[in-house]
């Protein structure tokens, strides 16, 4: 009888895209809710493989170079929706944000 070369367990047409999600999100770090005097806001880390683009910092008008490990903020309790607080996101120096 001739031997199987199948990997024996998963099978790769398998939906195991759940382990995938959740290895990415550790990966970039976890999202969390942070509330400041102005109100609620959800944060979340990017690290420097993520970081592919450059973008200003509202803290200190300073470039966030690529490969740069920063964070994402955008209001978490908005009045216009959460359309609205996810397209006035903003991408933060770490220390920007800490001393916000």
């Amino acid at each position: 009888m001739p031997r199987s070369n199948h990997p024996r367990g998963r099978r790769p047409g398998s939906d195991d895209s759940g382990d995938d999600e959740t290895l990415d999100r550790m990966r970039a770090g976890w999202r969390r809710t942070e509330e400041r005097r102005d109100g609620l806001w959800t944060v979340q880390p990017v690290t420097a493989v993520r970081a592919t683009k450059s973008y200003v910092c509202p803290g200190c008008s300073l470039e966030i170079a690529p490969k740069t490990p920063h964070l994402v903020a955008w209001r978490a309790d908005g009045l216009m929706g959460e359309a609205a607080d996810l397209a006035g996101r903003r991408h933060w120096h770490n220390h920007c944000w800490r001393i916000r």
